[in-house]
């Protein structure tokens, strides 16, 4: 005899139910939930290690209460007036490239680009605005559609924001 009660199959369920919530199925802690978790904080030994403190007048991160970008920028007067005065481009352009920040560390006007095989003298010209400048192609040794970098004393000599990329047409000199 076969039976299809709602009301048996309603009362399974719920059986069913309550005996998952009485066995904290659900749960993951093995505190039960009413109770807190203790956490002990304990004491580092001697022998952990710590960080050591920097030394009074060491050099800041750039930004708020750092170095500004000028500091670190060693280019003279005289290197940034040459460069803003490039002469005329002596072959075709040797093509595009999309530009960022090279290492602040290395001082100079220099393009790190996969456009060159070989180090050489060589104009940029900024694509939004037009401005050129003579700085040193220097090879990166990756292909030449896969950016390149331009030097903070480059950066900071056109006027460019340091966070943006920027699109250079590269020609030799």
């Amino acid at each position: 005899m076969k039976t299809n009660s709602p009301f048996l199959t309603i009362l399974a369920a719920a059986l069913a139910l309550s005996a998952c919530q009485n066995l904290n199925f659900l749960s993951r802690s093995a505190a039960p939930p009413d109770q807190p978790t203790a956490v002990v904080a304990q004491q580092p030994q001697a022998d952990t290690a710590r960080p050591q403190s920097r030394p009074s007048g060491s050099i800041a991160g750039l930004g708020a209460g750092g170095l500004r970008p000028e500091a670190l920028d060693r280019t003279s007067a005289q290197d940034r007036a040459a460069a803003l005065a490039p002469g005329p481009a002596t072959g075709a352009a040797l093509g595009e490239t999309l530009a960022s920040l090279g290492s602040p560390a290395e001082p100079g006007l220099w393009l790190r680009t996969g456009l060159v095989t070989r180090a050489m003298p060589g104009r940029i010209v900024v694509q939004d605005g037009g401005a050129a400048l003579r700085v040193e192609l220097q090879p990166s040794g990756t292909p030449a559609g896969s950016g390149s970098q331009l030097s903070l004393a480059a950066f900071t000599t056109l006027g460019l924001p340091l966070t943006t990329l920027v699109r250079l047409q590269v020609f030799p000199e």
